[in-house]
């Protein structure tokens, strides 16, 4: 029973090749991709986030996007415009973190709340810091001279 319907299947096959149903498809002639690569368990979550283009963060476990969500806070809070603003981000992460404290979940990695003070003070000298830098660049910039304007001759205007 196997064999007839592998038949009919291939006779389907040969029918289109020869009305030329498979000539020029998107792809043809191209190598597979990662076809000369070992033999990867998990090629697919890796292909999906290389085309959608989705960060490699996301296959972390909880603790350990915590930790480094403690770690790129500095950089979260730089550009933010108020003090309240960096406690409520500051809390908001907190909130996570205490949240995971409570039902633990994947590897048992130490992860801590973030003082709100500390982020505070840390936040206030980065802006105090590229003030200064803003102030210092412009007495640093060389000075232009103006050099007079260069009458031009016309080559047919003679005087």
């Amino acid at each position: 029973m196997t064999y007839g319907w592998e038949a009919a299947v291939e006779a389907q096959i040969r029918a289109a090749q020869e009305r030329g149903e498979f000539d020029n498809l998107p792809g043809a002639g191209k190598p597979i991709p990662g076809r000369d690569l070992p033999y990867d368990e998990s090629w697919w979550i890796k292909s999906f986030l290389e085309r959608e283009q989705l960060p490699t963060d996301l296959l972390l476990p909880t603790p350990l996007l915590l930790r480094r969500r403690v770690e790129r806070l500095p950089d979260e809070v730089r550009e933010l415009p108020t003090e309240e603003s960096v406690r409520a981000c500051v809390a908001d992460l907190n909130r996570e973190i205490v949240a995971w404290l409570r039902t633990p979940t994947g590897p048992r990695v130490a992860v801590r709340p973030v003082n709100a003070d500390d982020a505070v003070r840390r936040w206030r000298a980065d802006r105090e810091r590229t003030a200064a830098e803003r102030t210092a660049a412009p007495a640093a910039a060389p000075t232009v001279v103006a050099r007079p304007a260069r009458r031009w001759r016309l080559p047919w205007r003679r005087r």
